[in-house]
């Protein structure tokens, strides 16, 4: 409901339909925005407001709990950040992990609240994978 009133969900529903994108109820208030096909962002699914949008066909997605449940998180995420300043907040976690670890997502803060493994990120107990260093003497 908080994402309904503070403009997210609104956001989401309006590029869902500028991509012509497939709309379908998900659970827990979630709407499903599949087959988005537009280049940015690179992402396979990804949240705006109460609306998740995928490249997938919204039943594919449906059939991933994981990356489904991780990207509910993000919309709980939305509603704590009071809708749309969660975006700015994002973009600068998602900077600071690419400056610390070579990666968007393993060092950003909405994205470890979120489930790392569960949206397709790198594993940070996999230091190498996450692009920090090895431990002496673990070198792959």
């Amino acid at each position: 409901m908080a994402n309904a009133v503070n403009g997210s969900t609104v956001l989401g529903l309006a590029v869902a339909a500028a991509a012509r994108s497939d709309l379908r109820p998900g659970p827990h208030g979630l709407i499903i925005a599949g087959g988005y096909r537009w280049r940015v962002p690179l992402a396979a699914a990804f949240t705006l407001g109460n609306v998740v949008l995928c490249r997938c066909p919204a039943a594919d997605l449906l059939a991933r709990p994981e990356l489904l449940g991780h990207e509910e998180k993000h919309c709980t995420q939305y509603a704590w950040c009071l809708g749309l300043p969660f975006l700015p907040l994002y973009f600068l976690a998602a900077g600071w992990s690419l400056l610390r670890t070579g990666n968007p997502g393993t060092g950003n803060i909405f994205e470890r609240h979120a489930g790392l493994v569960a949206g397709g990120y790198p594993d940070p107990l996999d230091r190498g994978q996450a692009g920090l260093p090895r431990p002496a003497g673990t070198e792959a």
